[in-house]
Formats: C-alpha cells, sequence, structure tokens
C-alpha cells in the first residue's frame, strides 16, 4: 500500500514537473501563434515613421512594415503605443511582442534586447537656427542641445556634455521636442533627419537645418532576450522582404529616398 502510494505520489510529482517544463518552454513565438495576434510597439510620435492621419489612424512607414509582418504571419495586428523612453521596457514587460519604432542598433541596447537584420537606416544629426555657429561636438561649448529623453541621441550626448561643456535638455516625446523647437524654446536638437525636415517646414523660410551628423544608424526589430525562435522567424521575414523590394518601397513612400543600395543589392 505504501509502495503504491508512493509510486502514485512520484507519478503526480513528475507530471507536475513537466508541467512546469511546458510552461517554462512556452515562448512569445508560441503566445503569438496561439492568440492569433502581434501585439506591435510603435511610436506614433515621430513622423514619418509613426503618426496619426487626418482622420485620427495610426500611419507611418513604422506602422505599415507592422501590419506587412502581421499579415504575412497570418496575424491580427495591435498597435501598442510606446515613446522613445518605453519601448525597450514595453518588451521587458511583455506589454509588447516586438518593437518596431525607429529602433537603431546599438551596443548598449544588444545587452538587453535582441535585435533583428536591419530593415532600415536613420541619420542621426544635430540641428538648429541657421545663425547658430556649431558644426561639431567641439563647437558646441557654451550651447544647449535639446533631445527626446531615451533616445540614442540622448545616450550619445549626455555621456560627453562635460566634456565639451554643452548642456542637454530632455523632453519626454519627440512631438514635445518639436514643439519646443518650433516655438522657440529649443534652438538646437539631437533627432532624426526626418523630424528637423518636418521642424523646419512648420517654422517656415527655412531658418532651421542640420548643423552636423551625429551618426548613421541602422534599424531594427526589437525583441526580448532570449526569445531565439521568434528572432529566427523576424529575420527571416526581414530579409525576404528587403529582398523582395517591399520594405524598400515603404521606406521610399515616407522617407522620399530609397534604403541604401547594400540593403537593396541583397
Amino acid at each position: 500500500m505504501k509502495k503504491r502510494t508512493f509510486l502514485t505520489s512520484l507519478l503526480c510529482a513528475a507530471g507536475m514537473m513537466a508541467g512546469v517544463a511546458a510552461v517554462a518552454h512556452a515562448d512569445v513565438l508560441d503566445n503569438v501563434t496561439k492568440s492569433g495576434k502581434i501585439r506591435i510597439s510603435t511610436d506614433l510620435g515621430i513622423p514619418p515613421a509613426g503618426m496619426m492621419s487626418a482622420s485620427m489612424e495610426p500611419m507611418g512607414a513604422d506602422v505599415e512594415v507592422g501590419k506587412l509582418l502581421a499579415k504575412d504571419w497570418g496575424l491580427e495586428y495591435e498597435l501598442v503605443q510606446t515613446t522613445g523612453a518605453t519601448r525597450i521596457p514595453n518588451l521587458q514587460t511583455d506589454k509588447a511582442d516586438i518593437v518596431v519604432s525607429t529602433l537603431s542598433v546599438t551596443e548598449e541596447r544588444a545587452k538587453v534586447i535582441d535585435f533583428s537584420h536591419r530593415y532600415a537606416v536613420l541619420q542621426s544629426i544635430v540641428a538648429g537656427y541657421q545663425d547658430i555657429p556649431v558644426s561639431s561636438l567641439e563647437t558646441m561649448k557654451g550651447h544647449t542641445v535639446a533631445v527626446t529623453r531615451g533616445t540614442t541621441q540622448d545616450t550619445e550626448l549626455t555621456p560627453q556634455a562635460s566634456k565639451y561643456g554643452y548642456k542637454v535638455a530632455r523632453y519626454d516625446d519627440d512631438a514635445t521636442l518639436v514643439t519646443a523647437a518650433v516655438s522657440g524654446q529649443a534652438k538646437m536638437v539631437a533627432t532624426s533627419q526626418s523630424l528637423v525636415a518636418q521642424i523646419d517646414q512648420k517654422i517656415g523660410k527655412d531658418n532651421f537645418k542640420p548643423l552636423f551628423v551625429l551618426r548613421n544608424f541602422d534599424l531594427a526589430i526589437g525583441v526580448k532576450k532570449g526569445e531565439a525562435r521568434l528572432l529566427a522567424k523576424v529575420n527571416e521575414w526581414v530579409d525576404a522582404n528587403v529582398k523582395n523590394g517591399k520594405l524598400n518601397e515603404i521606406y521610399k513612400k515616407y522617407y522620399g529616398t530609397e534604403l541604401p543600395e547594400d540593403m537593396r543589392g541583397n
């Protein structure tokens, strides 16, 4: 009797352990497949990558990229709105399955999330009113540069502020940064080329221009660390849509130029 009870307990324990193992091995790709939808985190305050249409519908290059991925995978597309500072936390706290939101590849970010192959590119620049005598980091002494909190411009410029003698003013999102520049509150900003064009258009008279290029960044889709199956599937999708030209079509539609030749030649 005791032997039978022991064997029963052993089998129950084994069953529980198998259940735990099954849960442990369930990953984001499993969850996405089971739910039939994919939650994609995108910032709608970064024209032309993400914005709201006149009818208050999400649109932009990254929105179209996300919708295309969902369609190709036969999944429902669910937009998870984000800002520059919350893109990575959305992955880490399981609020989003992937991030498609002008997420540039950096060594620091690669320590906490995984990146897909690049699907687009981004030019990071310092821009301002034309009467500002700035042409490099070395000439920024005594000036204040505005950035969007949590962006690559923030993480690149902030550590060097004391070295070069400038100040960094942080804004919570790109929309607020644009407003500050247009109102004259921010005389100089560090952001993407597309956002500078938006600022210049709002100011008018061709007054707000690039001062110098900070860096050219590859843009990739963000995936939570350790999700190897999901990352492989995303990479396969990116490679296929770079090759068939669909990602280039989206990029050209919103940025007015084609992806770099070395991408289109793959």
